[in-house]
């Protein structure tokens, strides 16, 4: 989320923003050879011709999904890094009004907000805005009571939650090797989130109603914003969360603005935390089945250990070690079936073609 400069942020809303993609309700039969019927339409792992051919979207594909992985893995970190400046539930509203400017400004730069997806889905808006702002301020919060560490494995129980969504409400389905590859992941998961410890606390519970309720969100969006452009959808989405978030705030007499010392802060962490991170998060959940998202964002412990390696020097124990390797194996299955069963399906007919 670091920051947009004014040429790439043209290069982005451009190609990205303006696009529309198919309700992921959609059962409309895919003009494609059959063996691709499980691939998310638009998939940025989709290769771009049946026969096989160009794999670039399959690397732009992983390429995003890394810098997702790498900037997601440091919402704890910013959390806390917020807390001793400012009220963390004052803290997270700030946070999104500076994203929301933001991104309002780039719509206006771009002459690409309009009112009428909020006049056709508010109550959806409403749903989602509602979610997150409460997501938000129970991860500001939890901060007081766990560190970013140990709620970077413990939120990563997302992924169950997602996985439970998706398969089970949105009617998405794997292929074997995609549920032998999740089954790996979660298995990763459970190993470097259960740690030692006392993992029934205040600050452990909070983050886990937090990814619950956020996993909740990414359901709704999965479900209803699929023919919204990225770029309105955003704008509303923290349009509204702001708005949660301060009558949260109005509701307890809890409004200041913040000090000299906090406001650079809050910039920084809006920018990278909010805007740059949220845009691809948005843009990959539209181009990947959201039970395939959910697995693939598994890894993000695993760049959490990274990050606080970096930032900390606390070096990771073989436990998570363990688990960190797991969830990259169980990542890596699930990204790639989609090809290895490609390949396999065309080596079959090959051979049977041969015997014939």
């Amino acid at each position: 989320m670091m920051c947009l400069q004014s040429r790439e942020c043209t290069h982005l809303t451009s190609r990205f923003f303006g696009r529309r993609s198919l309700p992921a309700w959609s059962n409309a039969p895919l003009a494609k050879a059959d063996h691709m019927r499980d691939m998310p339409r638009n998939s940025p792992f989709t290769p771009t011709s049946s026969q096989g051919g160009d794999n670039s979207g399959n690397a732009r594909g992983t390429a995003l999904l890394f810098s997702l992985l790498m900037i997601d893995s440091l919402h704890y970190v910013f959390a806390r890094l917020v807390f001793p400046y400012i009220e963390p539930a004052l803290g997270a509203f700030y946070i999104i009004a500076v994203a929301l400017v933001e991104v309002g400004l780039i719509g206006l730069v771009t002459r690409r907000l309009r009112l009428a997806p909020l006049r056709r889905m508010w109550p959806t808006f409403l749903a989602i805005g509602m979610c997150v702002a409460v997501s938000t301020r129970l991860n500001y919060e939890a901060m007081a009571f766990i560190d970013p560490g140990v709620a970077a494995m413990v939120g990563k129980m997302t992924v169950l939650f997602s996985l439970g969504f998706g398969l089970l409400w949105l009617g998405e389905r794997f292929t074997r090797l995609q549920g032998v590859g999740s089954a790996i992941a979660v298995v990763g998961l459970a190993v470097i989130s259960f740690q030692p410890g006392d993992y029934l606390g205040l600050g452990a519970m909070m983050i886990l109603v937090s990814t619950f309720i956020y996993a909740l969100h990414a359901a709704i969006t999965k479900r209803n914003m699929g023919e919204v452009d990225l770029l309105n959808f955003f704008f509303y989405r923290l349009l509204l969360t702001a708005a949660f978030l301060a009558l949260f705030n109005i509701a307890r007499g809890n409004f200041a603005l913040p000090s000299a010392q906090a406001f650079p802060i809050l910039v920084l962490v809006g920018t990278i935390d909010v805007v740059v991170s949220r845009f691809l998060y948005y843009w990959t959940l539209r181009k990947l089945d959201m039970s395939v998202f959910a697995v693939a964002l598994a890894a993000s412990p695993v760049a959490a250990v990274l990050w606080s390696q970096l930032l900390f020097d606390v070096f990771p124990t073989p436990q998570q070690l363990l688990g960190g390797v797991a969830i990259l194996c169980g990542v890596a299955v699930v990204t790639s079936a989609p090809v290895l069963e490609r390949k396999m399906r065309r080596s079959a007919g090959a051979a049977a073609d041969r015997g014939a």
